[in-house]
C-alpha cells in the first residue's frame, strides 16, 4: 500500500515547509554542488526537468544560475504545485511571463506514464522524492530518465537515503531535531527538545519513505549506462549523486 500520498495533504505540505525543510543540514550545500556538477554541461544546458519539484526549490536554483534555460517542473502534489508556482512567479516578466521558463506538470512517478509527451532534457534533476518509491521502481525510473536524456546530459538526485546501520539513522535523526531545536529558539517559540524528537520521531509522512543505499543506487546507474557516477555529497542520510549519459 502506498504512504506517499498523506504529500497530496495540503495541511502536511504546510507544516513541512514551515518547519522540517528549514531543519535539512546543509541543504544549501548540495544544492549548490549539484549546480557546480551541471557548468560541466556541453553544450549548455537549455531545457532542465525537475522531479518532485516541490516547492519548487531546487527549479528557482536552477532558473537563477541558467537564465536560459527552461524548466519543466513535476511533482504528483496538487499543494506542492501551487508552492513551486508562488515560489517561481518571481520569474515572472511583463516581457517574459513565467510559461515561457516553467512547465509545471502534475504527474505520478510511481508510473512511466508520467514522461509522456516529454521531449529530451539536457539535464534532470531531483531533490528528496524518489526515496518514496520503491527500489524495483527506483531503477525502472532511473532507465526511464537515461532514454529522456540528451547525449552527455546529466541525472543528479539530491536523496534521503539509507544508513547502512541503525547508529546512521540514530545520527541523522539527532542532527536534524538539533536544527529544529535551534530554529525554534531563533523564532523564540522553543518546545523541549525531547518533545521536538518525538514529534519527529512520529511524523507522519515518515511511513513514505522507502530509503535505499547510496551505494546500491549508485551501481543500478552504472548498469544502466551511466558514466561519471558517482556520490559527490554525503551527510549520514543525506547524498547527492548521479551520473552523465555517454556520448
Amino acid at each position: 500500500m502506498r504512504k506517499d500520498i498523506v504529500w497530496q495533504d495540503a495541511a502536511l505540505v504546510a507544516q513541512f515547509l514551515e518547519g522540517v525543510r528549514g531543519a535539512v543540514p546543509f541543504a544549501a550545500e548540495q544544492i549548490a554542488i549539484a549546480l557546480q556538477i551541471l557548468e560541466s554541461s556541453h553544450p549548455p544546458l537549455q531545457r532542465v526537468a525537475d522531479l518532485g519539484c516541490g516547492d519548487g526549490i531546487l527549479a528557482q536554483a536552477v532558473l537563477e544560475r541558467y537564465p536560459m534555460v527552461k524548466v519543466v517542473a513535476i511533482d504528483f502534489s496538487a499543494p506542492m504545485l501551487e508552492q513551486a508556482k508562488k515560489r517561481l512567479s518571481l520569474f515572472s516578466q511583463p516581457s517574459e511571463p513565467l510559461s515561457e521558463r516553467v512547465q509545471f506538470v502534475h504527474a505520478d512517478l510511481y508510473s512511466p506514464e508520467w514522461q509522456q509527451g516529454l521531449e529530451p532534457f539536457d539535464a534532470i534533476v531531483s531533490g528528496y522524492c524518489i526515496h518514496h518509491l520503491p527500489d524495483d521502481r527506483k531503477q525502472a525510473l532511473y532507465q526511464e530518465i537515461y532514454r529522456l536524456l540528451t547525449p552527455g546530459g546529466w541525472f543528479l538526485n539530491i536523496e534521503h537515503v539509507a544508513s547502512v546501520s541503525p547508529l546512521g539513522e540514530e545520527l541523522f535523526e539527532a542532527a536534524v531535531v538539533d536544527r529544529l531545536y535551534q530554529l525554534q529558539n531563533d523564532q523564540k517559540n522553543p518546545a523541549s527538545r525531547p518533545a521536538i524528537a518525538e514529534q519527529f520521531h512520529n511524523r507522519e509522512d515518515k511511513q513514505a519513505n522507502r530509503l535505499a543505499l547510496v551505494e546500491e543506487q549508485c551501481r543500478w546507474l552504472r548498469m544502466i549506462g551511466f558514466e561519471e557516477v558517482d556520490c559527490y555529497f554525503k551527510f549520514l542520510e543525506l547524498a547527492v549523486f548521479g551520473g552523465r549519459k555517454a556520448t
